[in-house]
């Protein structure tokens, strides 16, 4: 795993635990008690002692319906927080066909928006297996091989609007999209199935940071013990708490703040749209009046702010920070245009000179970061026009 992250093979995959409590209302215990006694009085006693520990611990508590409420709307924040800073795709994985539905149902509540009958549209869907013989309400979620596969073909499309599947045991193995970056896991898992699972989450995409693993369950102790079987590198560098990259995320947060010390951007914050655009403009002068070292400094800062952004983007203190590293973004973006306008001047190149080369470092997979993060933040007319629409045309391209 570690060889294959040095090689760009694949990326880290980091850990996030956001554990909804299993538990039984205040009271309800003994209630629960007595109706058990009814139900399984006329049963053995060794029967009754194994359907009641199955009872207590499996699928009829994880599965509640306030539980699934609470982890519907979990889900939906958490996805929308990271959507807003990167592109992704993501995948639920739950005990049950019972707990699929159920969960779909609690999110198309929250975002309507997101369901469609037709299989070719809808932004989230369940994949499961099924027959005739189901429930009335989970036929819309049983599918043929065929079926299975046109979903398969819309989640690996970039382009494509659905972004999120929930499932069972389907697509866990095998499963290759490399715009997921996200995997919810309400499932008990352990072993060779864990580590083949969230291997869904650990490929090479664009400027992907990383894969996160968010925790609804606990198995957090499953995840060490699937990973005690690989190298003393790979425990070190796999399944990182996702606490790490907030320290790192604080970091290089306070590093920018201090280049940044002497200048006033309060109406970036507060201000209108007008003034938030001369914000930026002074932010722009202010970071390029510091000479090109720490200039450089700054940029490369920024950058390694949003990769750790990007992976701890749900964790309050992030959320509390978006705006202001907005604005620090805004400000590198711009002045990465800026750069690429003197490029165009010192080296007489036409625009598709440019874009040829561009395509040929693509086509090698060896585009820096910095290319990557030009299309960041908004197009303030600072440039010729004929830059901003080759910038626009290599956006397209990469989106696509």
């Amino acid at each position: 795993m570690t060889r294959s992250v040095e090689d760009k093979s694949t990326v880290r995959i980091f850990y996030e635990s956001r554990i909804i409590k299993l538990a039984i209302e205040s009271g309800a215990t003994d209630l629960l008690d007595d109706e058990f006694d009814d139900i399984t009085e006329y049963q053995e006693e060794s029967y009754r002692d194994r359907l009641k520990s199955k009872w207590a611990r499996m699928e009829a508590i994880v599965g509640s319906e306030n539980r699934i409420k609470e982890l519907a709307s979990d889900i939906v924040n958490h996805y929308e927080t990271r959507e807003t800073i990167i592109y992704g795709k993501a995948m639920v994985v739950v005990m049950s066909r019972r707990i699929a539905v159920d969960l779909y149902n609690e999110i198309v509540k929250l975002r309507p928006h997101w369901h469609n009958k037709d299989d070719r549209e809808g932004k989230i869907k369940v994949v499961m297996t099924g027959s005739a013989s189901d429930r009335s309400e989970w036929q819309q979620h049983v599918r043929n091989k065929k079926g299975r596969e046109d979903l398969a073909k819309r989640m690996k499309d970039v382009n494509d609007p659905l972004k999120i599947v929930i499932v069972r045991d389907m697509w866990l193995t095998g499963f290759d999209v490399p715009s997921m970056d996200t995997m919810y896991i309400d499932k008990p898992m352990k072993g060779h199935n864990l580590m083949q699972a969230i291997a869904r989450v650990n490929r090479v995409f664009k400027d992907k940071k990383g894969g996160l693993i968010v925790d609804y369950l606990g198995i957090a102790d499953f995840l060490k013990k699937a990973l005690s079987q690989y190298t003393e590198t790979d425990r070190d560098t796999a399944g990182i708490d996702i606490n790490q990259v907030l320290l790192i995320f604080k970091e290089k947060y306070e590093i920018v703040c201090g280049m940044l010390h002497k200048l006033d951007y309060s109406l970036f914050i507060k201000g209108t749209p007008a003034e938030r655009m001369k914000t930026i403009v002074s932010g722009m002068n202010f970071v390029m009046g510091l000479g090109s070292v720490r200039e450089k400094d700054y940029l490369k800062t920024v950058m390694e702010l949003e990769k750790a952004q990007s992976l701890c983007a749900t964790a309050d203190e992030a959320k509390k920070l978006s705006l202001e590293i907005g604005y620090f973004k805004a400000i590198k973006a711009n002045i990465m245009k800026i750069r690429q306008e003197n490029i165009f001047r010192k080296t007489g190149k036409t625009k598709e000179d440019i874009e040829a080369a561009v395509n040929q470092l693509v086509s090698k997979s060896i585009i820096s970061e910095e290319v990557i993060d030009a299309y960041s933040g908004p197009n303030l007319p600072l440039i010729p026009e004929h830059a901003c629409h080759l910038f626009r045309r290599k956006a397209a391209t990469y989106s696509g």
